[in-house]
This record gives structure tokens, C-alpha cells and sequence, in this order.
């Protein structure tokens, strides 16, 4: 399985910090696999390496997969529906 490095290159930081680039960063080089359901909600609202990752989280809403890391419950389809109707 990938990461976000090897689809879209090594992390680069930008000008600035906030939250959510700090979040980005710290699983920029996990597995997709291996992200938590936040982490997967966090790159689809960003629109980042967003078709890889859409498979893996429309899997773990089917399975019911939760693994307590989402900021507020459904926050990973909520983030699916979006990126649907973003595109």
C-alpha cells in the first residue's frame, strides 16, 4: 500500500502552521491503509490524493469501521459526500 509521499511527492511546509497542517504532516508518509478515519476525512475535504484514499473510506463506512478518531460522529462519510459533490 502507498502513502500520500508516494503519490504526490515529500511533504513540503509551507509558510505558515495551523492544526490542520500539522494533521497533514504527521500521516503524509502512513499507509493509506493505516490512516485513522479522521486522517481520511481530513485529506478528502483537502482534496488531497482524494480518488486513493475515497475507496478505503467508502470500504470502512460499509464495514462500519470506527475507530474513535473522528472529530465528531460521521465525520468520514460526511467528508465523502462532500468530495462527491465537489467533483
Amino acid at each position: 500500500m502507498s502513502s500520500i509521499k508516494d503519490i504526490l511527492g515529500p511533504w513540503e511546509d509551507p509558510n505558515f502552521d495551523s492544526s490542520l497542517i500539522e494533521r497533514c504532516r504527521n500521516a503524509w508518509e502512513k499507509e493509506l491503509d493505516l490512516l485513522t478515519n479522521e486522517e481520511m476525512a481530513t485529506f478528502l475535504r483537502q482534496n488531497i490524493a482524494a480518488s486513493n484514499i475515497l475507496p478505503l473510506a467508502k470500504k470502512r463506512i460499509a464495514e462500519k469501521y470506527d475507530d474513535n478518531t473522528e472529530m465528531y460522529d460521521g465525520e468520514l462519510q460526511e467528508a465523502i459526500e462532500k468530495y462527491k459533490e465537489n467533483r
